[in-house]
């Protein structure tokens, strides 16, 4: 049996639109140890959207690639211990958002990292999410949205970038924006999307509000 299959997942993939989903590809390599295959999979696959999750909420580009290092050497020291109880995309997330609230807090604490990523690992995954996250925060929503989603509370930015923006599930979402989402139970999670969910649609009605006495919609 592939280890990590009788993990009950807790929460769903929704791959991008238009784009193969490459969590099967990830998991092959992850049951058969391949774990530098794995860390580069996922990074190359979900980088860039991380890592534009990561400057949309901490709205400072060098704050975000320092986070994002962070995000990177977390990921390669808890890829192994991954117990697929979520999908790795949601976990990846997970970790995104605990590596920038550190980073916000104490940014010395990245010196306590002792566990180093291979060299060319990190400089192969570096170049290639570089040249495809700019591509990809031109995709974002335009400037005069994006101004008028600052002026909502963070989480509310939060939610919305998730769900609009990276097309993560409600579960996803509820674990991502958790004080601990990785130790989470099914029923946590599912009172937590519950409550996002509603406030989700409060921000979207506050967003359109906005948006209007901005003339940006009739």
């Amino acid at each position: 049996m592939e280890r990590g299959t009788t993990d009950r997942h807790v929460c769903g993939r929704r791959p991008s639109a238009g784009r193969a989903d490459p969590e099967p590809q990830i998991r092959e390599a992850w049951n058969g140890g391949q774990y530098e295959k794995a860390a580069t999979l996922l990074l190359v696959n979900y980088g860039p959207e991380i890592e534009g999750f990561l400057a949309a909420w901490m709205q400072d580009r060098r704050a975000a690639a320092e986070a994002f290092s962070l995000f990177a050497q977390d990921l390669w020291v808890g890829l192994p211990k991954f117990e697929w109880r979520c999908s790795v995309r949601g976990w990846a997330y997970t970790l995104a958002r605990n590596a920038g609230r550190r980073h916000a807090k104490a940014e010395q604490r990245r010196q306590q990292r002792q566990v180093p990523m291979p060299d060319r690992l990190l400089s192969e995954i570096a170049a290639q999410t570089r040249t495809r996250t700019d591509t990809y925060l031109k995709t974002d929503v335009k400037d005069r949205m994006r101004q008028l989603r600052e002026r909502l509370p963070i989480e509310d930015q939060q939610i919305l970038i998730l769900r609009v923006g990276q097309n993560l599930s409600w579960p996803e979402i509820a674990m991502v924006l958790a004080e601990d989402g990785l130790a989470a139970t099914p029923e946590e999670l599912g009172r937590d999307a519950a409550r996002l969910r509603k406030r989700f649609q409060l921000a979207k009605d506050r967003l359109r509000e906005m948006a209007r006495e901005e003339g940006l919609l009739k």
